[in-house]
């Protein structure tokens, strides 16, 4: 099983998203788009995880991406997309991509509105990172999962394929490395970035087995 991971900046990488994918039992590939690599094949991935990034998912020069991750939704190869790459999944599947009512950041939650395996039963709040400003229509074969006051859409699913408009994989490393580059002024307090990092955990643990074992 051969799992890709398309990174944009130094500061985003796959963090506990990794982990959850190897012990799931998919080998793991961090591909650097920030440092020129290539993308992959849609036919040699079995499992596609688009990170973050401050771009927007409408650059020409993401439209490589795009294009990846139509051909791996329409091959039935789920597709994990955070951040940056929940609006790519989305544009992918048809939906627009634009600038949201605010910037959005730093600890919070959502609520999810939708029962589901990897996220958990609907009226659930989930505790998250937030760092966004841009937010996206739901595509038409969407299925909304969870929401925010200031964000509608922060989670969706389509087939096997899941959006995440929020942060799950942020480990106290990964928040350390990107914290630097977070709007002036926010801070996440320990004990909220513990709380996110141990329901990402579970949220990726469940979605790795979920992804690997669809693609078997």
């Amino acid at each position: 099983m051969k799992a890709a991971v398309i990174q944009h900046v130094p500061f985003e990488g796959p963090a506990l998203i990794a982990p959850a994918v190897v012990a799931a039992g998919a080998e793991v590939r961090v591909v650097r788009v920030d440092q020129g690599q290539a993308l992959p094949d849609a036919a040699e991935l079995d499992v596609l995880v688009v990170l973050g990034g401050p771009m927007s998912a409408s650059e020409e020069t993401l439209a490589g991406e795009r294009e990846l991750i139509a051909a791996c939704v329409e091959l039935g190869r789920p597709v994990l997309g955070v951040c940056l790459g929940a609006q790519l999944l989305a544009a992918a599947l048809g939906a627009e991509v634009r600038r949201g009512p605010e910037v959005e950041a730093g600890a919070g939650s959502v609520r999810l509105v939708a029962d589901d395996p990897v996220l958990g039963a609907a009226g659930t709040d989930l505790p998250v990172l937030h760092w966004h400003e841009d937010t996206f229509d739901l595509p038409e074969t969407g299925v909304l999962l969870a929401s925010s006051a200031r964000y509608p859409n922060q989670a969706f699913r389509c087939g096997v394929s899941y959006g995440f408009q929020f942060h799950v994989e942020f480990d106290a490393d990964a928040l350390d490395r990107a914290a630097p580059h977070l709007p002036a002024g926010t801070v996440v307090e320990p004990a909220a970035a513990r709380a996110a990092a141990d329901a990402g955990t579970g949220i990726l643990r469940r979605w790795a087995e979920h992804a690997v074992g669809s693609a078997r």
